[in-house]
């Protein structure tokens, strides 16, 4: 009966290991990126970034704040089907006025600080990733908030209406 289940699942796995096999690296962020909602250059914002992949479009879409591209993902209106969504890890950033350029994580497997004192590239309260856990308690321990994986952050945190500062000035 195990060998006839297991047999039944190779299929599946083999699927799922193809899935991943197709799902497209992260790309460095340079100056060409344009955030997709506002159209700005991605690089010249301080805080964590996204990019996303969609299939059938051969590059990925950039987001200037992580808040963003989650609104993106939990929104009803999206281009397309995700491949892959990547955020930057602000654990090995060298500072939130320079996020990095390729230390992307894969979103799903990041530590969000979701509520902290802290705003983004364009000026909304951001949402900061981390690779570790330990990481981002220590940011939430500093800034406040409360350490989230992507799948509980309620989408009304990122789909809610905010208001909008034009103070930019990095964490301490």
């Amino acid at each position: 009966m195990k060998r006839l289940l297991l047999a039944a699942l190779v299929p599946f796995l083999a699927a799922c290991q193809e899935d991943a096999a197709r799902a497209p690296d992260p790309v460095s962020m340079t100056s060409e990126a344009l955030s997709h909602f506002c159209l700005m250059q991605v690089d010249r914002h301080p805080g964590p970034k996204a990019q996303i992949h969609l299939a059938g479009l051969p590059d990925p879409i950039f987001f200037a704040q992580v808040r963003d591209a989650l609104a993106y993902v939990k929104g009803p209106e999206r281009d397309g089907d995700i491949l892959a969504f990547y955020v930057s890890d602000m654990g090995a950033a060298p500072g939130w006025a320079d996020p990095g350029a390729d230390n992307w994580i894969v979103a799903e497997t990041g530590h969000f600080v979701v509520g902290a004192e802290v705003t983004g590239g364009m000026g909304a309260p951001e949402i900061v990733p981390f690779s570790t856990r330990a990481g981002a308690q220590g940011f939430a321990a500093q800034k406040g908030g409360a350490v989230m994986s992507l799948g509980d952050i309620p989408a009304e945190t990122v789909l809610a209406p905010v208001e909008v500062t034009t103070r930019k000035e990095p964490p301490a």
